[in-house]
């Protein structure tokens, strides 16, 4: 008779647990997505320039009716914690003091995607659309475009689109179009 291996999948609070006795560093660079644990690739200079050009960007065109959380958790669900690039959060007073944001309260995710972008459009899409989270932006470095997905539904995202730099892109929180090169490198 054949036995099937079966994975053994951790939750937010086995990882959590796995920080407090050293198994997880506290410079590891790792996300929890369904259940796994995924090193995040290396921050290069592009990554790092297209993350703080966009959420300069965001964090000037908004003011404050959002917050923008930059390389911070949101706890999705019990197997699911990513730190998602940038994150518009519905605003709070007490700026999530007390527990992570969860996916009713992220209005956009934007991942920045050089070496990820694969994992970015199959794996954490499919996290981000399940999650109900209404709009998911990939800024594609290899491409140079911004991939907009929205509607989401049936465990993926209904809609999607692929702007280039010379475009506009509508923000989903306010009635805005903005120039896309405003969030480009």
């Amino acid at each position: 008779m054949a036995t099937e291996v079966m994975k053994r999948l951790i939750n937010v609070d086995e990882y959590y647990k796995m920080a407090e006795v050293g198994i997880l560093k506290p410079g590891d660079r790792v996300e929890l997505i369904n259940g796994e644990i995924y090193e995040m690739s290396p921050i290069g200079n592009k990554h790092y320039s297209a993350v703080n050009k966009a959420s300069n960007f965001l964090k000037e065109v908004l003011l404050k009716s959002v917050i923008v959380s930059v390389q911070n958790p949101i706890r999705i669900n019990e197997g699911n914690e990513p730190e998602p690039d940038i994150c518009l959060l519905k605003p709070r007073s007490d700026f999530y003091v007390n527990q992570f944001p969860g996916p009713n309260d992220a209005l956009l995710i934007i991942e920045v995607a050089d070496s990820s972008l694969q994992f970015d459009r199959e794996v954490k899409s499919v996290t981000y659309a399940l999650a109900g989270i209404p709009v998911y932006w990939i800024i594609n470095l290899k491409e140079n475009v911004l991939e907009v997905y929205s509607d989401p539904g049936k465990g993926r995202y209904q809609s999607s689109s692929f702007k280039n730099i010379d475009s506009k892109v509508s923000l989903p929180i306010i009635d805005l179009e903005i120039p896309v090169s405003e969030i480009m490198i």
